[in-house]
């Protein structure tokens, strides 16, 4: 159906109205994007997106990103509008209140028809890459729409996520910056000055303009992105951020604050709409929205009725069990090594899984070998060169996993977790199971020095709600922390990778990594010294606890590979793997002791091994004996507390 631009601007009025009313109800809120973007936003969702309101996760639908998540009220706007159940009125009207499905920023699984969480500016774009990328591997024809801003185009993962997208040749992605021209501060001058036309044709980008006010400008801008292919594409659209505030539009204080009484009524006057009614849509607004409703209804019906090959796929974990490879006993092998083994293994059970590294696939161990890579134009492959791109990378997998077809990883070395964390936050914020591998796992690397060995890394992801982090002893334990992380689909995990070589250990069990934490040797009753570890030092805690065991002492070790499983369990559980009884207590791990006090005795009954300080350049070997990370330091403390 078309609509004219009589009807598409009443359509966009009505949007601002609502905009400002939700902000100005609430006391709080950012109405300046939602009323620049709102001819933009309707000229696409009355005519081209793709978007079935009665089926928010039907699969075949185009994916709509709002990656200035602080103009949420548009994106709620829309879905009201549409008839999305979940987007009534009287959410509208409770937006940013406690329960309301109008959350501050778009959150997934919150709002039915928000695809991703928003509001760290730039995550959104490089979600959407993932999200277009996701598509392209599934062999599907739907498109990706992302709305952005100047803050989105200004943070450095944009940069690294559009490149990225440019080098694919990702066709299917349609990126509209809504250039206003205005920031929180003032005019985006006062910080920025780049050429966007030419930052994207360098990228590989097709570059579109127009008027963002102009809906004839804006149709035909969308109808010739819609055409591109081999590309993705970018349209700037030139905006007066507020558009409809008599004395606020064009200008910064009109960026995060209620618009005020008087400016909202004196906006409505401008508009068209009655100054004293709040929350008015008129029937004929509706109207046009069930209709363009009713004309996706028939594209997803059309869709269903289609032959569409299902792509990627799970395994139960028995089979995931079984698919696990068997290692030699005697040849100790670097954890890395083995997550590379394990993960080839269950990649022929576990036909969902895709990803790659940040340049560091040599390193990390992560290629699928026998799945091929993702190339410009190429989308068959499961594997990805993501580029020297941690931050767009996590995202980029975000939005993978978010598209529904895929279980995405990313890989790099665990230093470079810090550059990972945000959009890792974003993933536990959505329960999204993306997962992340991380190799090189402690001051280990040696030769490389302080700034490659991660020390608080460890605690900052544990320090994470919804992050499961794994930290396996040796190649066994890796397969099984594999298992278990492909079993968790309500948050993200992570694991931790040796670069050194680890020994096999005796007494290593599937159904203990399962609970997070179990005895691996030693006494079952009354042990007078418990040894705590996880990863690398679970083994010297092993050869000391065999000593003190030939001298007729009672020991106990107990490998914690996961945290956040081994809390889940019940308590009579986790007493009896640590008893509060013993509290004589060594604990090791190659970083920082923070956190670690939760599973201490009395301070004076416990010794750490741990790295309170960032480490030093040099062999491994000769770092261990530096640092104490020996069996015999590790019996020293233990004999101290004897």
């Amino acid at each position: 159906m078309r609509y004219t631009n009589e009807q598409l601007a009443l359509a966009a009025n009505t949007v601002r109205c609502l905009c400002a009313d939700m902000v100005e109800k609430a006391k709080s809120g950012h109405p300046g994007a939602p009323m620049g973007l709102a001819d933009l936003a309707v000229s696409l969702w009355l005519n081209h997106l793709e978007f079935d309101p009665k089926d928010p996760q039907w699969e075949g639908r185009d994916r709509f990103v709002l990656s200035g998540g602080h103009g949420s009220t548009l994106e709620y706007a829309l879905l009201h509008l549409a008839g999305v159940k979940g987007a009534e009125m009287d959410q509208c009207q409770s937006f940013r209140q406690l329960g309301s499905r109008c959350a501050g920023h778009p959150e997934r699984g919150v709002m039915p028809g928000v695809e991703v969480t928003t509001g760290p500016l730039g995550q959104g774009i490089a979600m959407g890459v993932g999200l277009a990328l996701a598509a392209r591997m599934a062999n599907r024809t739907n498109r990706t729409w992302i709305f952005c801003g100047d803050g989105d185009m200004e943070e450095g993962i944009s940069h690294e996520a559009c490149s990225f997208a440019g080098n694919l040749g990702l066709d299917r992605l349609v990126l509209v910056y809504d250039s206003n021209g205005i920031t929180i501060e003032g005019s985006t001058a006062l910080s920025m000055k780049d050429d966007a036309r030419k930052r994207f044709e360098s990228y590989g980008w097709k570059v579109l303009a127009c008027d963002g006010h102009d809906y004839d400008q804006i149709a035909r801008a969308y109808k010739r992105a819609m055409k591109v292919e081999g590309a993705p594409v970018l349209i700037i659209a030139t905006t007066t951020i507020g558009l409809g505030a008599p004395n606020k539009k064009g200008t910064a204080g009109v960026h995060g604050a209620p618009l005020g009484e008087d400016e909202l009524k004196a906006t409505k006057s401008a508009l068209g709409f009655d100054p004293e009614k709040s929350f008015y849509v008129p029937q004929e607004v509706y109207a046009m929205f069930a209709a363009r409703a009713a004309v996706c209804r028939r594209l997803r019906n059309r869709w269903l009725k289609e032959d569409h090959p299902a792509y990627g796929g799970t395994a139960l974990a028995g089979d995931l069990l079984k698919a696990l490879p068997a290692f030699d006993p005697a040849k100790p092998v670097a954890t890395r090594a083995a997550c590379g083994t394990v993960m080839n293994a269950l990649a022929k059970v576990y036909p969902s899984l895709v990803g790659g590294s940040a340049d560091l696939e040599p390193s990390n161990k992560t290629a699928l070998k026998e799945y091929g890579w993702l190339a410009a134009g190429d989308f068959t492959g499961r594997n990805i060169h993501f580029g020297i791109r941690e931050l767009a990378m996590s995202a980029i997998v975000n939005g993978i996993t978010a598209y529904g077809s895929w279980r995405a990883f990313g890989a790099t070395f665990f230093v470079f977790s810090d550059y990972c964390k945000p959009a890792m936050r974003l993933a536990a914020l959505m329960k999204l199971p993306s997962i992340w591998v991380f190799s090189h796992d402690s001051f280990y690397v040696g030769e490389d020095g302080p700034t490659h060995e991660p020390v608080e890394q460890m605690a900052m992801l544990r320090a994470m709600p919804n992050v499961a982090v794994f930290r396996p002893a040796d190649a066994n334990e890796t397969g099984y922390c594999w298992v278990e992380m492909l079993k968790n689909t309500n948050g993200p995990s992570c694991i931790l990778t040796t670069r050194q070589n680890l020994p096999i250990l005796e007494g290593t069990s599937a159904d203990g990594v399962a609970k997070g934490a179990y005895i691996v040797f030693g006494t079952d009753v009354d042990p007078e010294v418990l040894f705590l570890a996880s990863g690398s030092e679970v083994g010297i805690c092993l050869d000391a606890a065999k000593k003190l065991a030939e001298e007729g002492r009672r020991v106990r070790v107990v490998s914690m590979p996961c945290w956040e499983l081994f809390e889940k369990q019940p308590l009579a559980y986790r007493e009896s793997v640590i008893p509060s009884t013993c509290r004589r207590r060594v604990i090791a791990e190659a970083g920082v002791s923070f956190g670690w006090e939760r599973y201490a005795g009395d301070i004076s009954s416990t010794r750490y091994l741990t790295l309170d300080r960032y480490g030093e350049s040099g062999p491994y070997k000769t770092l261990a004996q530096h640092f104490g990370f020996t069996a015999e330091n590790v019996l020293a403390k233990a004999r101290e507390l004897l």
